[in-house]
């Protein structure tokens, strides 16, 4: 076995996403390629959360319908996903004692485990069924009992002892019934996009975070509650969090934000007064499905017009998009760096899926602090002098240091005359054109495969379109920074191009919009809008209908 599927599931509060990652951790100690989809209800007890694991020798980023294994911890879950279950070599395994229904006539093999019986034979609690469940699996795949150990010791911070007896009876209570062999060292660590993006920032000298917590955001502000290196706070409300951000900024200290649509929403004042006192401003947006609340654990990427417009008046802004773990990592760099050289906002556009999907992460390129242009700090200071960069002077020395939300003069003076009004304008343009210039030396969409039918995506659709066109004569291009949007590296990219597909999790097409406006047709677009990810599958079919 060297490509699989597994799913395991319970209600919400049974620690069906805990010990989904205790099994990714069994494959990355093993060599493995892991991904990790997490699908859960706004609910803190009860209904249907599971966890979609893919495991290979290669990377891998998506997911497939047809699953391995299906590991669940109540009856719901059997009936959910047993159709998914392979015919031949597909194993189904259950808590004996939640079910009296018989599915040795379905095709695929029945392993019952009695955890809840073991679970009293050491007098455990109810929770840890997942870990004798967990255990169980993994002696079924033929695994060591040292790895088993060495996992819970890591992911087990609680009552680990006690898990630890729970998990050895079931080890040996269990057959072995596959075997599943080491394939090499560990590919790299398990983390959530989420977390890349706090790795990101951190290594591009990230001092400050502030946010209020908002589905799909929350883990990177849970990431930097537990990391003393950042100073973090959260506040009564994403606006009072926007103007925190840039009140840190002004001081001088590199500060950033999380949200989701809703809280984003609410910054979009603070984004402007941004732009117009050339603070910066870096904020992770995480859309979930909308509009309003939507579906708030459910994914969609339906804010990306609205993030490459939000604020009024003529606003210059960096916008990237992150595909992966390893795009949010880099990305999330390049959108610090660049917020703090050119002054201006920078959004990192995430979603549901890339926040808290798992991916097996090894830093490819170290992300690297880059310094902000900075002068003396004396009484001759005029903050808003230059043809296009001002170099920076914070408050504590000689110099007068304004920022203002109306527009100013070179010493951030309000003025309303016309000439001055016109020539702080340009020089925002033309600082604009000179970051325009400088995202032309990056890479700003990134082609894979070839073939006279594109398909063009953005956001986490990578990891299933990537794995869907890998056997098919098909070019794919991803997007990557979406403001400024380079015309030329997408041109060149299409070279040779008959046809453009775009890929997205939204009902309007927002990417071909986004094109057709810098003047590439889109002739065809795969939609998917009911706030689940494509499968590998469904996009395979779809390619070929087309």
């Amino acid at each position: 076995m060297k490509d699989f599927q597994i799913i395991i599931g319970g209600e919400a509060g049974e620690g069906s996403k805990k010990a989904g990652m205790i099994i990714a951790n069994f494959f990355n100690v093993y060599g493995f390629n892991v991904f990790i989809h997490e699908d859960y209800q706004s609910l803190i007890k009860g209904g249907h959360n599971f966890s979609s694991i893919s495991v290979s020798e290669r990377k891998v980023d998506g997911v497939r319908e047809e699953v391995d294994f299906v590991l669940a911890l109540n009856e719901d879950t059997i009936f959910k996903h047993k159709n998914k279950i392979k015919k031949e070599g597909g194993v189904l395994i259950y808590d004996e004692n939640c079910t009296d229904k018989d599915f040795s006539a379905e095709g695929f093999k029945v392993v019952k485990v009695p955890l809840m019986e073991i679970v009293k034979k050491v007098e455990g609690i109810n929770l840890m069924k997942n870990t004798a469940l967990v255990s169980s699996f993994a002696k079924i795949i033929g695994l060591k009992w040292e790895v088993i150990e060495e996992v819970l010791g890591k992911e087990l911070k609680v009552e680990l002892e006690k898990n630890i007896e729970v998990a050895k009876l079931a080890f040996q209570e269990t057959e072995t019934v596959k075997e599943v062999e080491a394939v090499g060292e560990k590919k790299g660590e398990l983390i959530s996009g989420n977390e890349a993006v706090a790795l990101g920032a951190v290594d591009a000298g990230l001092e400050c975070f502030f946010a209020y917590p908002m589905t799909p955001a929350t883990g990177i502000l849970r990431f930097f509650v537990n990391y003393d290196k950042v100073k973090t706070f959260q506040p009564e409300n994403e606006i009072s969090v926007a103007n925190m951000v840039l009140g840190a900024g002004y001081t001088g200290k590199r500060t950033m934000t999380g949200t989701s649509g809703g809280g984003f929403a609410l910054m979009t004042e603070a984004l402007s007064l941004s732009a117009q006192s050339e603070t910066p401003f870096v904020v992770a947006l995480s859309q979930r499905m909308g509009p309003a609340s939507g579906v708030p654990t459910y994914q969609g990427q339906g804010d990306l017009l609205f993030a490459l417009n939000a604020g009024h008046g003529d606003m210059m802004r960096f916008v990237v998009a992150p595909g992966d773990a390893d795009d949010a990592y880099y990305l999330t760099g390049e959108a610090l760096n660049t917020a703090w050289k050119y002054q201006l906002p920078s959004i990192i556009i995430l979603d549901k899926e890339i926040s808290e999907n798992t991916y097996t992460f090894k830093k490819e390129k170290q992300v690297e602090k880059r310094e902000a242009l900075l002068a003396e700090n004396n009484a001759d200071y005029d903050r808003y002098d230059g043809e296009d960069i001002s170099p920076m002077a914070f408050p504590g020395g000689e110099a007068v240091v304004k920022a203002t939300s109306y527009e100013h003069d070179k010493k951030g003076v309000v003025t309303e005359d016309a000439e001055a009004i016109k020539k702080m304008q340009e020089k925002r343009i033309r600082k604009y054109e000179k970051l325009r210039q400088e995202v032309e030396e990056m890479e700003t969409v990134r082609v894979t495969g070839s073939g006279s039918v594109a398909v063009v995506f953005w956001g986490s659709t990578k990891g299933a379109v990537l794995e869907a066109v890998k056997d098919l004569e098909i070019k794919a291009i991803q997007v990557l920074i979406m403001e400024p949007f380079s015309k030329k590296q997408m041109k060149e990219a299409l070279v040779g191009v008959e046809k453009i597909i775009s890929i997205e999790t939204n009902a309007t097409g927002q990417l071909s919009k986004v094109l057709q406006c810098n003047g590439f047709k889109v002739d065809e677009e795969i939609l998917k809008y009911n706030g689940r990810p494509f499968s590998v599958d469904e996009l395979e079919e779809k390619l070929k209908d087309l």
